[in-house]
């Protein structure tokens, strides 16, 4: 028996599970079934509306300035080198890297025992000139009065004679006496002959000694110029550099022994590109004497001023562009070799604005914000970049608001909320009249929204009052359209 009711307890519970479990089963189909025939709730839609930065667009007469690289040069650079071999007597305390001169300053002198006795050599060889000129002076006057003796024992020659053929004539000479006579005229015409050879020896040994006298005159000056080469001086006032001589050293003759520098002489030369060159010279009618400004390392610590001066005359080997250079005024700071960022101001450009670039796309078109905060796209013009901005034409949008950040989002037609430059919104959006049904459906969205209850409290207490602030619309419809 005992058997038996356990038997059939078993299968009383075995049959009450499964009557419960095709309870549950109906139970769970039924839901099932009434949640798909159910109606999805729907909400309001609202437009995405997105918040933008804006800039005004005002046109005005602004100065594009070109910014480039360059080098700063000296335009008065001279080599000082060693005028007469020999060793170094004495260095001044200028005589270093980057030690100020003044015009005539000595800076070294050399052993000037060489170069003196050269010069002195020389002076006794014009000394032996100047007897020369002298003893050839007394010779020419001697050669003068033998040559006029000659004459005058020809003149006597030729009476004698004279009287001769007289006396022979009337009988009374005889023909030997005429021979005799002119035997005598014809030796006293040759004396004067051999007095004239003498004369023309004494003129050319005149020419002779004064050319000799001249040479000797050369001589003396190349020779005191060697021993005033034997002192260096500055040959004006400037900035020493690649100094490389010591006391005691011996130097060849031009052996280079420093660099002197003007630095009151600047010049900065930089390299433009040819398009670049091509508006400055364009927009100026001439290139010289646009206004530069260049700056030491980017900064504005060290900066000097100039002008234009002259363009490159070539264009180097696998060079592009132009060479330009410009004459700076109160450089003093600076120095050549200086790497400097150069500046240079354009010529005035008439109805342009600056705006930031990222508000110009690609194709030169800005986004406008128009009527009812709504997206246009307007064609503009890039006239110049001028590091994270750009200068576009702005005849066309004065008084415009354009974005100032673009983005693939932003298009023409979208939506926008307009912030100022500093991200505060361009005007405040004023308070909204609710009627009964909006104001009753924007309860029913915060109530079935799973926002915490102390926020529901507040928001609730806002949409009982008359007006309600349009953020705080807006920010329920996209909590409930999210």
């Amino acid at each position: 028996m005992r058997f038996l009711r356990r038997s059939l307890t078993g299968v009383f519970l075995l049959a009450a599970t499964l009557a419960l479990l095709a309870v549950a089963i109906g139970t769970v189909r039924g839901a099932v079934v009434a949640k798909m025939n159910e109606e999805p709730r729907s909400f309001p839609s609202r437009e995405r509306v997105f918040a933008v930065n804006v800039t005004e667009v005002v046109p005005s007469t602004l100065s594009p300035q070109l910014r480039t690289f360059g080098e700063i040069l000296s335009r008065r650079t001279l080599d000082l080198r060693a005028g007469a071999s020999g060793t170094v007597l004495e260095v001044s305390d200028a005589l270093v890297d980057g030690g100020a001169v003044e015009a005539g300053e000595v800076l070294l002198r050399i052993d000037p025992a060489t170069a003196q006795a050269a010069r002195d050599r020389t002076a006794a060889d014009q000394r032996d000139a100047q007897a020369e000129v002298r003893d050839a002076d007394r010779g020419l006057e001697l050669a003068r009065d033998e040559l006029a003796a000659a004459e005058a024992q020809v003149s006597l020659r030729q009476t004698s004679l004279d009287r001769a053929r007289d006396l022979a004539d009337r009988g009374v000479g005889t023909q030997s006496s005429v021979e005799e006579a002119e035997l005598a005229l014809s030796s006293a015409q040759g004396s004067v002959l051999t007095r004239r050879q003498a004369l023309a020896s004494a003129e050319a040994r005149i020419d002779a000694a004064a050319t000799a006298l001249d040479r000797a005159r050369i001589d003396l000056t190349e020779a005191d110029r060697t021993l005033q080469d034997t002192t260096v001086e500055a040959p004006f006032a400037g900035i020493l550099s690649e100094v490389a001589i010591a006391e005691g050293t011996r130097v060849t003759a031009n052996e280079q022994l420093a660099v002197l520098l003007d630095p009151d002489l600047l010049d900065v030369s930089f390299r433009v590109s040819t398009a670049q060159f091509a508006r400055l010279v364009a927009g100026a009618g001439g290139i010289e004497g646009l206004p530069v400004r260049v700056s030491l390392g980017g900064g504005d610590e060290v900066t000097a001023e100039g002008r234009i001066d002259r363009v490159g005359g070539a264009v180097g080997e696998g060079q592009t562009g132009r060479l330009l250079f410009a004459t700076l005024d109160g450089a003093a700071a600076l120095r050549p070799g200086d790497f400097v960022t150069v500046v240079v101001e354009e010529p005035s450009l008439d109805d342009v604005a600056r705006v930031p670039a990222t508000a110009v796309a690609a194709d030169e078109t800005v986004l406008v914000v128009g009527e009812g905060d709504r997206l246009e796209s307007r064609q503009t013009r890039i006239l110049r970049r001028q590091g994270d901005d750009v200068l576009i034409a702005a005849e066309d949008l004065a008084g415009a608001r354009i974005v100032s950040e673009r983005s693939p989002l932003l298009g023409a037609g979208i939506g926008v909320r307009p912030l100022s430059e500093d991200g505060t919104p361009a005007e405040p959006d004023p308070p909204v009249a609710l009627d009964d049904e909006r104001r009753a459906a924007l309860k029913s969205l915060v109530e079935g929204s799973e926002m915490p209850e102390a926020v529901k409290t507040r928001l609730l207490a806002q949409l009982d009052a008359p007006e309600v602030p349009a953020e705080t619309i807006a920010r329920i419809e996209g909590t409930a359209g999210g």
